[in-house]
């Protein structure tokens, strides 16, 4: 007769036939790792080890692994995304209300703002005056009246700069000079050392 014993058990079921515990094995009452004694062994060993039970051990599959709904999960994937998109939209809110205030200040002053005005005594005292205007469709720039390569400018700026001391420059120029013209005198003003410029406006009737 058989023997059976959970692992390590130190009770057994005992006067069992092998059809009884390969049965009680197929039923789920014994595992794999339970140990038998057969009529024949002189000790305990695995079913799954046993020569007459392992081919049906081995046919055994073992019982998926049971799931249980946890009810207290809190999804926080929904819960992001919403913060998030009250962040972004609090973000937004905040910086439009402060551009809106910022344009709709107040001046410091009552006064209506306007161009600067600079007098002619201004000029001779702290200004290098360069002009640029369109001649034959090409522009002409002039240093204190005085024709230059556009290529020499701000050599001749920092020349101006260095015999006179004057740091400031006042700027005139055509309507239709290309920017690229004004950009090149703004540019050589300031590699020249020239604190500040001063732009007069060009007259749009004036080509």
């Amino acid at each position: 007769m058989w023997k059976i014993r959970h692992q390590g058990s130190p009770s057994a079921l005992s006067d069992l036939t092998l059809a009884q515990v390969a049965e009680g094995l197929a039923d789920g009452r014994w595992e794999p790792t339970d140990e038998v004694m057969g009529p024949a062994d002189k000790e305990w060993v695995p079913i799954e080890s046993h020569p007459q039970l392992e081919e049906i051990a081995a046919q055994l599959e073992p019982p998926p692994p049971r799931h249980y709904d946890d009810e207290t999960r809190l999804d926080m994937n929904a819960l992001i995304d919403v913060c998030l998109v009250l962040l972004i939209f609090f973000i937004l809110t905040t910086s439009y209300a402060v551009l809106q205030k910022r344009m709709e200040a107040p001046g410091v002053s009552g006064d209506k703002a306007g161009p600067a005005v600079i007098t002619t005594e201004k000029v001779a005292q702290q200004m290098i005056r360069v002009t640029v205007r369109m001649e034959n469709g090409n522009p002409v720039y002039k240093v204190e009246d005085q024709v230059v390569d556009p290529n020499n400018l701000q050599a001749e700026l920092r020349r101006f700069v260095r015999a006179t001391s004057k740091t400031q420059l006042l700027f005139e120029h055509d309507y239709d000079v290309p920017h690229g013209a004004v950009v090149a005198v703004q540019d050589a003003a300031k590699l020249a050392g020239m604190e500040k410029v001063s732009l007069v406006l060009p007259d749009k009737g004036k080509k």
